[in-house]
């Protein structure tokens, strides 16, 4: 079995000294930094360090990691597919225009810590001599790991320099350990230099990694292989062709990315799996995953409250990630039909389609994605209707939706005192199937045609979207031109990738903010006999600003460097 997944290993004897934002310590704080590159097992364990970095959507995941209550909202919930039950956490402010340069929200500086990391490693890793030990058994086996270290380190670097760019745009793109002074004086890189940089590493280190390491000493899984690397490349190219980076909408930006997608599905390392990826170790469409140990965080605030048998209480009641009712209308019937929750109730042409069940034969992602009323949990049956179990207000922990999450959800999670389950939660960094989609949306920006193919870009458009929905047990798009296929491949990223970190880049590197986060709605629910009645119902109303498509620099970081000036527009 092909899996290829994060290991997250703390290493807890590493401890972090911030004097700056690039600045810390890489000792564990026994041995000096000298001594931790004179012993494979340490050096790789400064490797390991910098793996643990590794950014995911949900950072309370981990039960060791320290977490405060801002970081149980997904950045979905700043998206139109979300709404996060607590009205004062910290990300409200990115839907009520509280948010500031002063007022930051999912800053990722940390992220200069791991690349500081990486360029520590990469300096000592170039100098280590382990030659004293080769008569030793494992010697061999060391020497084999050790020329793989590098690339590992140099991938990680790129993928942390791209979160920090699809953030930022323009950013400080450091190469190697800073002093505190040249940490505060860095200027910054223009973002089609740092995309640039990014897809030279990831190419250079492609050539020189594997496609999996079972068959390496250890046969170990979770580290960087050539699939994550051309991954990287894959996925910096898509943004900076995306109108956000290529307002001239430049075509030979998109063939870059439809190349580099391309290259990907021409390895054959990667199949699409009709199974759930999420929390799926054996999936062979995952690229690259990140593990968390045992926990039972995630469902103690996403279970229906009623399910957590009294383990979420008080403050934190409203701690919840709720799907809205502008994703559910997302996700059409199960024969391809749009269905959507109007003034009026419930609009399908679908011949099939009940209005009084309208959950009933959605697309199959849609029960992967949402618990919605009536449907089996449990061994209960979810209660979303006004007088149901689950109609609390949302201070008592209602769904101020109608909906709660299902994906990452793992039903197993028990917290019946003397039968307690946990569970461990497996974080998708990255899998085939946004290579397909990413090849679909550049092959139709670059040709203008959803059925052209060429010598060099031997698939479609077309073919890559129904490879997706396929899959999905989905019926195929057929031949359309490109406004339409657009406007369904924008709506096949969105229920592909529901809540896995994807809608609110998306919309940004799409430019369509200003049309999507607006307005927020929910459904109420009435039951009348033996049926319901379903009124759309506004949520909530939010502010956009166009300064939004970009993060703003933070000011203590400006206050520090002045080189890291202009501030991003609008902020």
């Amino acid at each position: 079995m092909r899996t290829k997944y994060f290991i997250l290993t703390i290493l807890s004897s590493l401890a972090f000294v911030s004097c700056n934002y690039l600045d810390f310590d890489e000792t564990n704080g026994l041995k000096t930094k000298e001594d931790m590159y004179k012993y494979f097992g340490t050096t790789k364990q400064m490797l390991t360090h910098v793996y643990t970095f590794m950014p995911q959507g949900f950072k309370a995941f981990n039960p060791g990691s320290r977490f405060s209550t801002d970081e149980l909202a997904m950045l979905d919930c700043a998206s139109d597919d979300g709404e996060f039950g607590a009205v004062a956490a910290g990300i409200q402010n990115m839907n009520n225009g509280g948010w500031s340069a002063i007022k930051t929200y999912d800053t990722a500086w940390n992220l200069y810590y791991g690349i500081r990391a990486a360029n520590s490693f990469l300096t000592e890793i170039a100098k280590v001599d382990f030659t004293r030990y080769e008569h030793d058994g494992q010697y061999t086996n060391w020497m084999k790991q050790l020329k793989y270290f590098p690339y590992e380190a140099r991938v990680l670097r790129a993928y942390y320099f791209f979160e920090l760019a699809r953030r930022y745009g323009d950013i400080a793109m450091p190469l190697e350990v800073l002093t505190e002074e040249e940490a505060n004086t860095i200027g910054k890189t223009a973002f089609a230099d740092v995309i640039n940089f990014i897809a030279n590493e990831c190419d250079e280190a492609a050539k020189n990694l594997p496609d999996s390491y079972e068959t390496e000493p250890g046969s170990e899984v979770g580290r960087v292989t050539r699939g994550f690397a051309m991954a990287v490349k894959s996925k910096a190219l898509l943004y900076a062709a995306s109108k956000l980076h290529n307002p001239n909408m430049d075509v030979e930006l998109w063939k870059k990315s439809a190349k580099a997608a391309l290259d990907i599905i021409n390895t054959n390392l990667y199949t699409l799996d009709p199974q759930e990826s999420a929390n799926n170790l054996e999936s062979s469409e995952v690229v690259l995953m990140r593990i968390n140990d045992n926990s039972t965080t995630f469902e103690q605030y996403n279970f229906p409250l009623r399910f957590t048998e009294g383990k979420r209480t008080g403050s934190t009641i409203a701690y919840t990630n709720f799907p809205t009712q502008n994703l559910v209308d997302a996700f059409e019937t199960v024969n391809g039909y749009k269905v959507t929750l109007e003034s009026t109730g419930w609009e399908c042409d679908d011949p099939d389609f009940d209005p009084q069940r309208p959950y009933d034969n959605r697309d199959p992602r849609f029960y992967r994605t949402i618990l919605a009323n009536g449907m089996s949990f449990k061994d209960n049956t979810i209660e979303t209707f006004e007088g149901g179990l689950d109609n609390d207000v949302v201070s008592e922990g209602g769904s101020p939706t109608g909906y709660f999450l299902r994906k990452y959800i793992q039903e197993t999670t028990n917290f019946t005192d003397g039968s307690e389950v946990s569970n461990r939660h497996h974080w998708v960094i990255y899998r085939y199937a946004e290579t397909l989609l990413t090849y679909a949306e550049s092959m139709v920006n670059a040709f203008g045609d959803v059925n052209y193919t060429d010598q060099i870009y031997t698939h479609s458009a077309l073919w890559a979207i129904n490879e997706v929905r396929t899959n999905a047990g989905m019926p195929a798009i057929p031949s359309c031109d490109k406004e339409e296929f657009l406007e369904r491949l924008y709506n096949e990223w969105r229920v592909e990738f529901a809540f896995e970190d994807h809608r609110f880049w998306d919309i940004r590197r799409w430019k369509i903010a200003d049309s999507t986060q607006r307005e927020i709605y929910g459904v109420k629910i009435e039951k009348q006999g033996s049926g319901f009645n379903y009124f759309k119902n506004l949520y909530e109303t939010r502010n956009w600003r166009d300064c939004m498509y970009l993060y703003p620099i933070p000011q203590e970081e400006l206050y520090k460097n002045t080189n890291l000036n202009p501030q991003n527009t609008g902020w």
